[in-house]
């Protein structure tokens, strides 16, 4: 009865042994290798799906309202070499931090923020910065910003080759032109916290990875692949409008004016005079004409910060994209 007990735990065990297939781990995918040959396999390989690559080193927000306890906690772990949860410094805000007025606005200040990362023994500060600033920047630094309509708070990591790169806890790394972040960077304000002595860990260093962002003219080039009917003509050299709206040129779409040139001409139906001059442009069906203004060089712009060039010489001429990566 015993040697009947022992065998059959023996075949159960070799049973469950290759009966039951373990769980994958995450990114964990087969790869044929050698297809059509003597030798063609199936290769286990991991690949690291690309929302866990963004939030590397980045603590994502819990709540709508958490992107400040976020960052905080992201610049904590990251660059102090603290362990925190957010919940654990969401806590500790609403501690030292002035409560009533964190539940009435739904939401964390920098002074809750200096108040507990004070509480934990590092110094910080608040500082009113400008874009030369930023360049010459060798902390990480919490930084607001207000972006499609919505105040945030994001981790700035680094400024490198005229792009601020950041650690955003709601969309993870990712990274701005010098200009497009001077637009949405709130009242210009940087909070800074300091190891106070110890050597900062470099989880918010940059890395070469980080660097590989897609550039407009990808995004331009499979947009009008895939929606050719986006693509078209402007008197004033624009050839499409998608690219006029995610170059990194300052374009605006404007109500076209009758200039002094034009009189003697036929524009929108009608002959130009000299009263007309300085009017607002307007169709044969009495609709606004729209233009689009664009700033160069010679307006005093940096042609750098630029993703476009355009020869205002030739009014035929096409936009052309041209693709900057950035290496280090």
């Amino acid at each position: 009865m015993f040697i009947i007990l022992i065998g059959s735990i023996i075949a159960f065990s070799m049973v469950n042994e290759f009966a039951i297939v373990s769980d994958r781990e995450q990114g964990d995918t087969y790869v044929r290798v050698a297809v059509g040959q003597d030798g063609q396999h199936d290769q286990l390989v991991n690949v690291e799906p690309l929302s866990v690559q963004k939030f590397n080193n980045v603590v994502r927000q819990a709540y709508d309202y958490s992107c400040g306890s976020a960052a905080l906690t992201t610049l904590l772990d990251f660059y102090l070499g603290r362990n925190f949860q957010e919940r654990q410094v969401m806590e500790g805000l609403l501690r030292f931090g002035e409560t009533e007025r964190i539940v009435e606005r739904r939401g964390f200040s920098l002074l809750d923020m200096k108040r507990l990362v004070t509480a934990l023994g590092h110094p910080s500060g608040g500082f009113k910065a400008e874009a030369s600033d930023l360049e010459e920047l060798d902390h990480p630094a919490i930084a607001p910003i207000e972006y499609a309509g919505f105040k945030h708070f994001v981790v700035i990591r680094t400024v490198y080759e005229g792009r601020v790169y950041v650690a955003d806890p709601a969309l993870g790394n990712l990274s701005f032109t010098l200009n497009r972040f001077l637009e949405i960077w709130d009242n210009n304000v940087l909070f800074i916290v300091f190891p106070n002595g110890h050597r900062p860990a470099s989880g918010l260093e940059l890395r070469e990875e980080d660097m590989r962002y897609v550039s407009d003219y990808i995004v331009a080039e499979n947009t009008f692949r895939e929606f050719p009917h986006f693509q078209i003509r402007h008197d004033d050299v624009i050839t499409n409008e998608i690219g006029a709206l995610w170059n990194n040129a300052r374009s605006t779409l404007q109500v076209a004016m009758y200039k002094q040139s034009d009189v003697g001409e036929m524009l929108d139906g009608k002959e130009v005079t000299q009263a007309m001059v300085g009017q607002e442009r307007q169709n044969a069906d009495g609709d606004p004409v729209y233009e689009y203004k664009i700033e160069t060089a010679a307006d005093g712009l940096d042609q750098d910060d630029f993703n476009i060039r355009w020869n205002t010489t030739d009014p035929n001429e096409r936009i052309e994209k041209t693709l900057r990566f950035r290496r280090k």
